[in-house]
């Protein structure tokens, strides 16, 4: 107890205070503070949920919270502050271009945020940009009284698909990154952001699903109640890593297809290959991006590639800055979110080298003629029989059509594909039958066929099945 007592002395205490500076937490330079009640029906240590109404006007207090000394450079001076709205939901992260064009097309002229300029103090120079309905900027005075309202005009439930039982609003993050000016005179030396999770409803929603959660949890016990947080009357911002889009891509026009650091995060970590289950092991260092099977080590370039080849053409853009590690680190669901389930589904099972069971599978040799001669081998005494016998290839049919009969018939003969100009298949009595989508349909699986060809009127030749 002397001990303890000891350390309350105002002597030790001065002697804590001179430790370095680098002892000490991190001080944020500013502060964000939204005027809009944090909901009660938030678990401790959990993220603080605020609910907003659509088109509402809601402060947000931008404030000095530097001590003195600190960032001297910025004194009498303007910084610069970005605002977004964005998607909490990392899902949604990864097509937040495509969420956002969708959301143009249907509300055509309209921005998913904007600044209530009438309403606002300190804000000077405000900037929107027609490609970017996410964001607004503008220079403030740290040493003044600064206010932007902000208005959101998208709600959480146009962005979550349709499902038996009603439907959950997806959540949204308000952001805010602050820069200072550079030798340069541009805005883009960071200094500190911040952002809050956010839900939108339409009109008065939002004051009804607050009163709904307060009324829930004045229904529950008084221990249940200490698993909760407190509801706030405003919503201080927390800080978090800056927005990968640098201020000069803020007036580029052409839009990030995802988040950059999605990319980052996952390239620095080891990614399983298919077949283990562990999560350390290791590829074997070999580039693959335009093999059949992608690899963790394959650059932007060769997963582009690899993407082109599959048929994957449409998401090239989507995924302009996966490497292959990044691409192997999405699960399942991930890619059915992103792409949706059909071509979903076919992404990762190429990704995961899944082969596909075939619809229909049939064997195919060529005339005795031109056929392969193997010596038939007995395999109790080792002796030779003078037997020949014909190599089939057995054809997979994903498709049961005519087009893919004769593609397939190319690949596997090594035939080129233009210079087949029909495939008929030998009837009764020796006549040629046109083979068409309807017969395909009709084969039977596992049929055999000796083929030949005949060499047409043109430099090409039809194949007849018999």
């Amino acid at each position: 107890f002397l001990f303890s007592d000891v350390l309350a002395l105002p002597i030790f205490k001065q002697e804590d205070s001179s430790l370095p500076p680098e002892n000490e937490p991190k001080h944020p330079p500013f502060q964000y503070v939204m005027c809009a009640a944090t909901s009660p029906a938030v678990k401790l240590h959990d993220e603080t949920l605020t609910y907003l109404n659509q088109g509402q006007s809601y402060e947000i207090r931008m404030l000095d919270n530097r001590k003195a000394g600190d960032i001297p450079e910025i004194n009498g001076k303007l910084v610069k502050s970005i605002i977004r709205v964005v998607f909490h939901d990392r899902r949604l992260q990864y097509t937040e271009h495509q969420q956002l064009e969708g959301w143009k097309w249907n509300r055509p002229g309209d921005r998913l945020l904007d600044l209530d300029i009438p309403m606002s103090v300190g804000v000077i120079d405000i900037k929107t940009n027609p490609s970017q309905l996410n964001a607004v900027e503008f220079l403030w005075d740290p040493t003044k009284c600064t206010s932007a309202f902000i208005q959101v005009h998208c709600i959480s439930t146009e962005f979550t698909p349709r499902k038996h039982g009603g439907e959950k609003g997806v959540p949204f993050r308000i952001q805010v990154d602050t820069f200072k000016q550079t030798e340069n005179g541009e805005y883009t030396d960071h200094l500190h952001s911040a952002s809050c999770q956010i839900k939108v409803f339409k009109p008065k929603g939002a004051d009804r699903k607050q009163k709904t959660d307060r009324e829930k949890m004045e229904k529950r016990t008084a221990h249940e109640k200490e698993k909760y947080q407190p509801s706030y009357d405003t919503t201080i911002l927390t800080e978090c890593s800056p927005w990968p889009d640098t201020p000069t891509t803020f007036v580029n026009n052409s839009p990030t297809p995802a988040p950059a650091f999605t990319s980052a995060q996952h390239s620095t970590y080891s990614v399983p290959d298919s077949n283990s289950s562990s999560p350390n092991h290791q590829g074997d260092g070999t580039s693959q991006g335009s093999g059949d099977q992608l690899h963790p080590s394959a650059t932007i370039q060769e997963t582009q590639q690899w993407l082109l080849k599959h048929r994957f053409s449409t998401y090239t853009r989507l995924f302009s800055n996966f490497s292959g590690a990044d691409l192997l680190k999405l699960t399942r669901e991930d890619l059915v979110q992103i792409c949706g389930p059909a071509d979903g589904i076919r992404l990762y099972n190429a990704l995961k080298s899944r082969s596909v069971r075939p619809r229909l599978t049939i064997y195919v040799c060529q005339e005795p003629s031109r056929s392969i001669q193997l010596e038939r081998q007995d395999a109790g005494n080792g002796d030779n029989s003078n037997g020949a016998i014909y190599v089939y290839h057995a054809i997979y049919l994903e498709e049961m059509a005519a087009s893919e009969v004769t593609r397939k018939l190319a690949l596997a003969f090594n035939i080129p594909l233009h210079q087949i100009n029909q495939v008929y298949r030998q009837g009764p009595t020796g006549i040629h039958i046109l083979v068409s989508d309807q017969m395909v349909q009709n084969f039977q699986d596992e049929s055999c066929f000796l083929f030949t060809t005949i060499k047409a009127e043109n430099e090409g030749f039809h194949i007849i099945l018999k």
